[in-house]
């Protein structure tokens, strides 16, 4: 931790506010309902990370509209993008979780080290304000932010989007099964449209229906 730590733009006059935000649930001390826990400090770092992101494209994008604005917004602040970014800071490795966790690959999940990227974000918050958290965004999605000149769109809005401009109504996302273990859940869904279908999976229901999405504009020849 004490070497993540140094890779931070921000030093902690709190020191704990840090552990705590990487601190998983299952390390948790389960006599004070797990509010040791990195989960209320994610509640706050997504609302932080919306706020500063949203600052951000306004200021850089001066030109376009609220609805350009919106999908490089949801693109930016998802999931996906926030594990992707945890991955490539390694924080997986600093998380703590115990060791049979660590050993059924907990830290590896991309939707646990994307909750404690926001978790580090509302620590920074609190210790230091809108400044420190600043600081972490704009070095870690500079090049994000520049991948494209034109909004981004997530598999299931251009799946919605070429299903409605041909009459055809809206996709449908089913909930097939899901399988594994509490700490490693295996959701698969299936997208239905246009009278075609696939299934995907993903490591929560979200994750699976934009893989899902992603599979059937392929099999709908669409991408």
């Amino acid at each position: 931790m004490a070497s993540f730590a140094a890779t931070l733009p921000h030093r902690f006059a709190r020191p704990g506010l840090l552990v705590e935000a990487l601190t998983h649930r299952s390390s948790a001390d389960p006599n004070r309902q797990q509010l040791d826990s990195n989960e209320r400090l994610e509640f706050l770092g997504d609302r932080v990370l919306a706020l500063i992101m949203a600052e951000w494209l306004a200021e850089r994008f001066p030109q376009e509209r609220e609805g350009a604005l919106g999908k490089r917004l949801g693109a930016l602040v998802s999931a996906e993008t926030l594990g992707r970014v945890a991955e490539g800071m390694g924080l997986g490795a600093a998380l703590r979780v115990p060791p049979g966790e660590q050993r059924a690959g907990v830290m590896a999940r991309q939707s646990v080290v994307a909750d404690a990227l926001e978790a580090l974000l509302g620590a920074l918050y609190v210790d230091g304000g809108l400044d420190a958290a600043r600081a972490l965004i704009r070095r870690e999605w500079e090049s994000l932010l520049e991948v494209s000149s034109r909004p981004p769109s997530s598999p299931k809005s251009r799946l919605q989007e070429w299903t409605l401009g041909r009459a055809l109504g809206l996709p449908e996302y089913v909930l097939v099964s899901t399988s594994g273990p509490p700490h490693a859940p295996v959701f698969r869904v299936r997208a239905v449209a246009a009278g075609r279908e696939a299934e995907a999976v993903g490591d929560n229901k979200r994750a699976a229906e934009q893989a899902a999405a992603e599979q059937l504009l392929q099999v709908l020849g669409a991408v």
